[in-house]
C-alpha cells in the first residue's frame, strides 16, 4: 500500500537543476535504509572487472544488504571471483546457472532464492557493469515503504544518461515510446533494470509464467505489476554507460522485446472480446 504524498528521501524537487549529480547523501535517509532487510541480484555473464567493484560498493552504502550473483557460465572467471568473494562475506550468494542463458532466466532463479532462502523485505534487481549506481539505493528504499515497485528512470526529470552511445540511446528511446503508445503501460522507462520490490509483489508473481529471456523481461515484469494494480514509483536515477566488458545488446534481444509487445496488444485484444 502507498501513501499519497511521502516523505522525499532528499530534499531536491524532480525537476531539480544539475542534471547528471547524484543527490547529496542524507544522513538520516542513509540510517533508515541500514536498518532494512534488503537483497540485491545481480546476474553476470563475464564481467570479471566489474564483480568486485560492485560488491564493494554496495556493501559501502548498504553493508546489512544481501547480495545474490547469478552466473549465467561466464567464460572470464566471474563465477570463480564471486565464489571467492562468498567465501570472505557470508552476505554474499552465488548462483552458477547450466543451461539456457538469459536476464530474465537469470533474474527469475535470484527472486526464487531470496523468497526461499532469504528474510529480505526488499528486493532490487541491478547491473553488474557499474551503470547502476549504489548510492541510488537509499532512496529506493525510502519510497519503497509506500509503493510496491519502485523503478529507477533515465527520462524522468533529473534523470539522465551519461556516455551513452547514440544507438544505444535512439533503441531505448524508441522502446519507451512504442511500449506506451502500443501498451497503454505509462512509463517513462519500460527498460529499465533497476528496481526495487517489496516482497510480497514478487510472492504474489508466479515467475515461471514470465516468458521473457533478454531484457524485455524488463517489460514484462513491469507489465505483470501494472495490470496486478500495483503501485509503481518512478525516480530519477543516473545512468552511466558500462565502463568494463562488453554489452549484451544483439538483435535476438530486441526481436524479443518487439515480439513481447505484440504479444501484449494481441492479448488485450483478446481480452476484451471476451
Amino acid at each position: 500500500m502507498h501513501s499519497e504524498t511521502p516523505t522525499a528521501c532528499y530534499d531536491i524537487p524532480a525537476d531539480r537543476p544539475g542534471r547528471g549529480e547524484l543527490p547529496a547523501e542524507d544522513g538520516a535517509c542513509l540510517m533508515e535504509a541500514r536498518k532494512t532487510r534488503t537483497a540485491v541480484v545481480i546476474p553476470t555473464y563475464n564481467e570479471k572487472d566489474n564483480i568486485k567493484k560492485i560488491t564493494a560498493a554496495i556493501f559501502g552504502v548498504l553493508p546489512q544488504a544481501h547480495i545474490v550473483i547469478v552466473d549465467d557460465a561466464s567464460g572470464d572467471g566471474t563465477g570463480a571471483i564471486a565464489e571467492r568473494l562468498k567465501d570472505k562475506n557470508a552476505r554474499i550468494h552465488v548462483i552458477h546457472r547450466k543451461g539456457e542463458r538469459g536476464l530474465g532466466l537469470a533474474y527469475i532463479d535470484g527472486f526464487k532464492f531470496v523468497l526461499e532462502h532469504l528474510d529480505s523485505d526488499y528486493i532490487f534487481e541491478m547491473d553488474a557493469d557499474l551503470s547502476h549506481d549504489p548510492r541510488h539505493l537509499p532512496e529506493f528504499l525510502h519510497y519503497a515503504r509506500d509503493y510496491d515497485m519502485v523503478t529507477g528512470s533515465r527520462f524522468i526529470n533529473g534523470g539522465t544518461v551519461q556516455k551513452r552511445s547514440l544507438w544505444r540511446a535512439t533503441i531505448s528511446r524508441i522502446a519507451r515510446w512504442s511500449v506506451n503508445i502500443l501498451t497503454g503501460m505509462e512509463l517513462t522507462d519500460v527498460t529499465t533494470g533497476f528496481k526495487c520490490f517489496q516482497r510480497p509483489l514478487l510472492e504474489a508473481i508466479d515467475l515461471d509464467e514470465i516468458r521473457s529471456k533478454g531484457y524485455a523481461f524488463q517489460i514484462e515484469l513491469s507489465r505483470i505489476a501494472k495490470d496486478r494494480g500495483s503501485s509503481i514509483k518512478e525516480m530519477p536515477i543516473i545512468f552511466t554507460e558500462r565502463r568494463a566488458g562488453h554489452s549484451k545488446m544483439s538483435a535476438q534481444i530486441i526481436l524479443e522485446a518487439v515480439f513481447l509487445v505484440f504479444r501484449i496488444i494481441t492479448q488485450k485484444l483478446l481480452n476484451r472480446g471476451a
